[in-house]
Formats: C-alpha cells, structure tokens, sequence
C-alpha cells in the first residue's frame, strides 16, 4: 500500500496547506507559519515510518473487480478521517475527498525520478475564477448565455510534470524570399515580384526547453501559458509545495519526449535565424540542418490551474499559469449573432461603395 504524507501543526495537529500568497506553509486552524526549509525535517521523519504502520481494510463482500477494471486504480486512506482516497496510476498527490485534508502520495512516484525543480503557485484558486471572467469579457461573439449563467464545473490546481532540455544547436537554414513591386500608368496596373534565396547558418544555446510530460495534458494547451520565469521562481524540490494541490506522475518519460523537444528546438532555429532577414516582403523556410549536441535533461513540477466548464454538452477545458496568471481556453461562438453581424457589415460596405461610386464616377 503506498505511504501518505500529511503535515501537521506541530501548535494544535491541524492539517498544513501550502500558502501561495506568502509562499509558507500555513494551518488554516490556528494561522501559524512556517518556513519551507524548516519542513526538510519533517520530510525526513515521514521517510522512516515503519511500513507496519500502514492501514489496512478488506474487501467488500459483494461483486468484485475484476483485474482489468483496477489495473491503473489506487486506493488510498486518509490519516486523519479514515476515508478512502481513489486515483488513478499518473495521481502523486491529492486531497480527501470526504475532509479535504490534503496528503501527498509517496507509493506513486516508487520507481520513477524525483523531480529536480518546483515551481510554486503564486495564484491561488480565487484568482483562476477572476482569471476566467476576465477572458470572457469584451468577446463580442460568445454567447450570453454561456456568459451569464457560466457554471464552473471543477478548478484544480495541478502541478504539471515537465522535462526541461537544455541543448545547443549548430544551425543552417535556407529561406525563399520575395520582394513585391506596384505601380501604375494610365493604362494598366502593373505587380513585379522577385525571388531570393538567402542563407543564415550559426550556433545558438537553449536552456530549458519545457515538454510537459502528462499524457492527460494537451501539448497545445501546456505551450499557451508559457512562458514560466524558472530564473524567477524555480525551487529545490520539496513534497511540501504540493500540499493542497494535485500532482500528475509523469507517464511520458524524458526519451518520449525529446521529438517534441527537437522540434521545438527547430522552429526556434529558423525563428531566430529568420529574425536577421531583413528588407524583403515575405520570408519563407525552404529547407533547414539543425544539429544539436551537449544534450541535457531535468525534470520538474510546473503548476498549473484547470478549469473545466460544460454549455450544450461541450465540454471546454481552460488553462491558468499558476505562476504568472497567464489564462488561456478555447470558447463558443453565437454563430447566429456571428452571421447577423457579417450581413450588416456586408450591407453597410454595399452602400459606402454605391455611395464612393455616386460621388467620384
């Protein structure tokens, strides 16, 4: 069965939550705070409790699961309530869902690298709902309803497993480029395109590229909220941040992930390289050679809030840097308004043109 790390105030036994706001380990009890540092202590103990002194319970007597059902299901206990905690195989921390104490979940990341690196929260969960309504104002296309009755179905607080690639790159890459002519006579209007092909070849460093690295996560959505100031708020890795947060086991490893790095690490290439390619009308990438050599990786916990919110059976899925706030989610469009507003453009722009047409021919 795998060992549940809680935090107790050592004043009155309550459980510990990790504060954002101060960046201290506080108790919602008796509002006493304590330094991170002082917890490494802590950490130490609940490493040496003796496996004798897990809980244990039995079976239900009914119908059982079977092997396939509970194959990537884990049942846990709460410390402090006795309630059963359920999460899946990627699950490294949690809070009970009967008492909301949170636990951290050693058992789940046996076997698997601890990360290097954590980042904080900086944004607690009243913040990701303000950081939600704000994206929802002035889109002129979403539909009323969807804003005036938004439900928010679940906000999680999740810190997200990423691999961080650090890398250099010898670099070659040719582009197409055209510059664009016009010019006119009494007659006739006359275009003029010529065609260039330029050369940029160089050395560039990357120091953590991140690849989140949570098959649960979308690529998409994990790359929309970046950038995070590692420089800024990066942390040795400490179990007591994610108290009071979710954290996702990495399930796409370090060498899953280095495609994904790469190509990263290419498009920044032809990026940057394109950069210093001045004076033309349109740069495009023909062709490009991109090596890269001293290759490291290091593994971190980024957080991340989620929000989840559901409007005539869709579900949409939202995204907030815990870190810089940074919001990001896809949402609905009134289509009907969309094509009402598109007609009365169209109308409007049919008598500007009738009315340029009266005056000037």
């Amino acid at each position: 069965m795998a060992d549940l790390n809680e935090y107790k105030c050592p004043n009155c036994g309550g459980a510990l939550n990790f504060d954002s706001g101060i960046q201290k380990m506080k108790c919602p009890f008796c509002d006493c705070e304590f330094e991170m540092d002082d917890l490494k202590a802590l950490d130490e103990e609940l490493k040496s409790v003796n496996a004798d002194d897990e809980f244990k319970w039995d079976g239900a007597q009914g119908e059982k699961w079977s092997e396939e059902e509970t194959q990537n299901m884990k049942v846990y206990v709460c410390q402090s309530c006795g309630g059963e905690i359920v999460g899946d195989e990627t699950t490294g921390a949690t809070s009970c869902p009967y008492c909301d104490n949170p636990v951290v979940i050693k058992g789940s990341f046996a076997g698997d690298l601890k990360p290097d690196f954590i980042i904080p929260f900086k944004h607690d969960k009243k913040a990701a709902k303000e950081g939600l309504n704000n994206h929802l104002l002035k889109k002129f296309f979403l539909p009323k309803i969807f804003k005036d009755q938004n439900h928010i179905d679940e906000v999680k607080g999740i810190y997200v497993p990423f691999w961080l690639f650090d890398t250099d790159v010898d670099g070659q890459v040719n582009y197409k480029a055209t510059t664009v002519r016009h010019w006119s006579d009494s007659n006739y209007d006359y275009t003029e395109t010529s065609y260039y092909s330029v050369y940029r070849a160089g050395k560039l460093g990357f120091d953590r590229i991140p690849v989140d690295g949570s098959s649960q996560m979308p690529d998409d959505l994990m790359e929309s909220i970046e950038p995070f100031d590692f420089e800024g708020g990066a942390k040795e890795f400490q179990t007591a941040y994610m108290a009071g947060y979710l954290a996702d086991r990495y399930d796409v490893d370090d060498k899953q992930s280095i495609n994904r790095a790469n190509e990263r690490v290419k498009v920044s290439t032809e990026e940057a390289f394109r950069s210093t390619v001045t004076g033309y009308t349109t740069v495009d990438v023909e062709n490009s050679n991109i090596k890269t050599y001293n290759g490291k990786t290091h593994y971190a916990m980024y957080p991340v809030w989620i929000l989840n919110t559901t409007y005539k059976d869709e579900h949409y899925l939202f995204a907030m840097n815990g870190q810089t706030g940074k919001f990001v989610g896809n949402l609905p469009t009134d289509w009907g308004k969309f094509w009402g507003t598109l007609g009365i453009l169209s109308v409007g722009l049919s008598a500007i043109a009738l009315l340029l047409q009266y005056l000037f021919y």
